[in-house]
């Protein structure tokens, strides 16, 4: 974890999002000092932005079962005091799927719950991160991702919004053309207010606009393409947001050129 600000320098990058622990496994080790002392010094020296952490993918805040819940909440809280250790700004929360009989009514209630009984350390914010419709998933629009944020009893600035563009895209948001863009950033405003979306998941897709599903592709190798990308990177009510690429890694090309190639869609 320590060498994560070099790998960033290493492709190009500038900001970055790691996981401190396995991401399909409940067991969230305490951060070494050493790994954090490596890591905070690093990242300094090369002038590095935002970094987030990604919670493991178990944890669901809208299970039906109170065990799931209670070692999701519990992984949850040692991901944030982790993410606080090494100086992460953001972390990034798949907020949960109903689950059983559970509606989704009870389920974004549990998530709401959940949140409320976090300590969310001082200057780490917690950010919901949009997905994709697949199943019985929480947070596919901007109102679902406002009315649990609202809800919470959080300190002011303490909750945000994490937008992906596969999940948006696959959940009905047609922001590869240029007016669906406009439409879902005026949604994000209205129901959120874009100051709480403070990060980009930036990925392509490989399934179709209202899939519901959640298969990243390259940029500008999926169904989203190169000129919808364009038009996010240089959108101004995003500009200054931190990008982050979760792209595969295959056949040579991987995150540096992926990141190369985000760049030269940049207007000068």
């Amino acid at each position: 974890m320590g060498n994560a600000p070099l790998r960033q320098e290493e492709i190009g990058g500038t900001c970055g999002q790691i996981f401190v622990s396995s991401p399909r496994s409940w067991a969230v080790p305490t951060p070494a000092p050493t790994e954090v002392a490596r890591f905070r010094n690093m990242r300094a020296e090369l002038g590095q932005g935002p970094y987030a952490v990604h919670v493991t993918y178990l944890v669901n805040l809208a299970a039906s079962s109170l065990e799931v819940r209670k070692r999701s909440l519990s992984a949850l809280q040692a991901e944030m005091d982790a993410a606080a250790a090494y100086g992460a700004e953001y972390v990034v929360l798949h907020p949960g799927a109903a689950t059983g009989a559970a509606s989704r009514e009870v389920g974004m209630q549990a998530i709401v719950s959940g949140i409320d009984a976090l300590s969310i350390p001082r200057d780490t914010m917690l950010l919901l991160e949009t997905m994709s419709g697949k199943g019985t998933t929480i947070g596919t629009t901007a109102e679902e991702l406002g009315a649990l944020i609202d809800a919470a009893a959080a300190a002011p600035g303490t909750l945000g919004v994490c937008l992906d563009t596969c999940h948006a895209y696959c959940a009905g948001y047609p922001l590869h053309t240029a007016d669906g863009l406009s439409e879902m950033l005026d949604s994000f405003e209205d129901a959120v207010g874009l100051e709480a979306v403070r990060l980009v998941h930036c990925n392509d897709s490989k399934h179709p606009f209202l899939s519901g599903r959640d298969e990243h592709a390259h940029i500008g190798w999926g169904h989203i393409g190169a000129d919808a990308f364009r038009r996010i990177v240089n959108e101004p009510r995003l500009r200054r947001r931190p990008f982050v690429l979760e792209t595969p890694v295959e056949d040579g090309y991987g995150h540096a050129e992926d990141i190369s190639f985000v760049r030269s869609l940049y207007d000068d």
